[in-house]
């Protein structure tokens, strides 16, 4: 685990997130409400849908694998260059202002949506620059973090990837949850009681059912 300040009396929460995921945009909006609720404090991390799939591009439905190739790429690069630039701490807010243009309202991963976040947190507008740097200067820092994440839970599952405290104070990490819409007030304690309460049961992986419904950011 990449090491990142904790404040005292907090319990660490780690995130990985590509801000492409609409799932992952409810849930790390859930974990957020969490942390008005119980003494948690999220750190973020970086993952890649890109990255994920990459070495197994035949395999996707042809729409998938055109979003992966035309839209994956530019957001978690300039995110991934905000980081190397600015510090861990700005990670969490350009995510925020990112989902909140993409997602919440209907923008898309489009270069301006992601030159409108960096406006949107004071971050310097030439970051934009890293959306279409084909031979990314920090490849190797955003592969990094994405690896910390995914071999946490392995190959098969993708974002969001939360890790927990778990039994003896070992992280246990999951993929999800993955919930619409993302709860709030103490629902959103009770999902997270529930959370611990899985993580702290030895050999606990899975628990899934069919999703029938699609992303709902109504409340957010």
């Amino acid at each position: 685990m990449s090491e990142t300040a904790t404040t005292p009396g907090k319990t660490p929460v780690d995130f990985w997130f590509d801000p492409l995921c609409p799932w992952a945009w409810m849930t790390s909006r859930w974990v957020l409400e969490v942390e008005k609720v119980r003494d948690i404090e999220v750190r973020w991390h970086i993952m890649s849908l890109a990255v994920l799939n990459e070495n197994r591009l035949d395999e996707l439905p042809d729409e998938y694998r055109e979003m992966l190739a035309t839209k994956a790429w530019k957001p978690v690069r300039v995110v991934t260059a905000a980081w190397q630039k600015h510090g861990d701490d700005v990670l969490g807010p350009l995510y925020t202002a990112l989902g909140t243009r993409i997602h919440n309202n209907g923008e898309g991963p489009t270069v301006e949506a992601v030159a409108g976040a960096l406006a949107d947190v004071g971050l310097p507008a030439e970051l934009i620059e890293y959306a279409d740097q084909e031979d990314f200067e920090f490849d190797a820092e955003l592969r990094a973090s994405h690896k910390e994440g995914i071999e946490k839970v392995g190959q098969d599952v993708g974002t969001p990837v939360i890790a927990v405290p778990g039994p003896d104070g070992e992280q246990i990490a999951f993929f999800g949850p993955v919930v619409t819409p993302a709860p709030q007030g103490e629902e959103a304690a009770r999902l997270w009681d529930g959370t611990l309460a899985v993580a702290s049961v030895p050999g606990f992986y899975e628990i899934k059912r069919t999703r029938t419904k699609g992303p709902d950011f109504s409340n957010l």
